[in-house]
């Protein structure tokens, strides 16, 4: 059974939070999964903790699955809406930039596949 959670417009820039979450591989334990962020320094590993304790949250209380059965199947960083901003520049001129932001969705599957 696949549990997933969400977290939308995140303010972290898609590339640095895919860095972060190639190191949850897949079937990965999602407990390991979570020790592997609490001791990584990157920023957007306390997004992507939060958004995994939220998806594991939500096997445990809606589907009745055990926390120590669950492993992550997928980890998906999607862009998110850019907040458009100019730099001010020589000679009167602006220079445009995007401010990124992410999508980030966790699906995690129960280790023997029961269906509860």
């Amino acid at each position: 059974m696949e549990v997933r959670a969400e977290s939308k417009s995140v303010r972290i820039s898609p590339r640095k939070a895919r860095l972060v979450a190639g190191v949850i591989k897949q079937n990965t334990l999602a407990t390991d999964a979570l020790v592997t962020l609490s001791l990584m320094g990157r920023r957007a590993a306390i997004t992507i903790k939060k958004t995994l304790e939220s998806a594991i949250a939500n096997a445990v209380n809606n589907a009745k699955l055990k926390k120590e059965d669950l492993i992550v199947k997928r980890v998906e960083i999607l862009d998110g809406t850019p907040l458009k901003r100019y730099s001010p520049s020589t000679r009167g001129r602006t220079h445009p930039y995007k401010k990124r932001s992410s999508h980030i969705r966790i699906i995690l599957e129960d280790k023997y596949g029961t269906k509860s």
